[in-house]
């Protein structure tokens, strides 16, 4: 995986991010609590995704600095 598949694996991920959150306050407001649990879960699952892709793309990024 290049760099700039990191980045857009990043950045979908905390799109997704952005949306369970606004999927959970809805459910939660609309006392819908099941569902409040699965968009919880489902936003752990994609910042933890895009914490591993952030390690690996730190770990691209300074190993082809060194070489130059």
């Amino acid at each position: 995986m290049d760099k700039k598949m990191c980045w857009i694996l990043i950045f979908l991920t905390i799109a997704g991010n952005v949306v369970m959150v606004q999927w959970t306050v809805e459910a939660y407001l609309g006392r819908e609590f099941e569902q409040v649990v699965v968009y919880s879960g489902i936003g752990v699952v994609l910042a933890f995704i895009a914490l591993i892709v952030y390690i690996n793309w730190r770990k691209l990024e300074y190993s082809t600095e060194g070489h130059r």
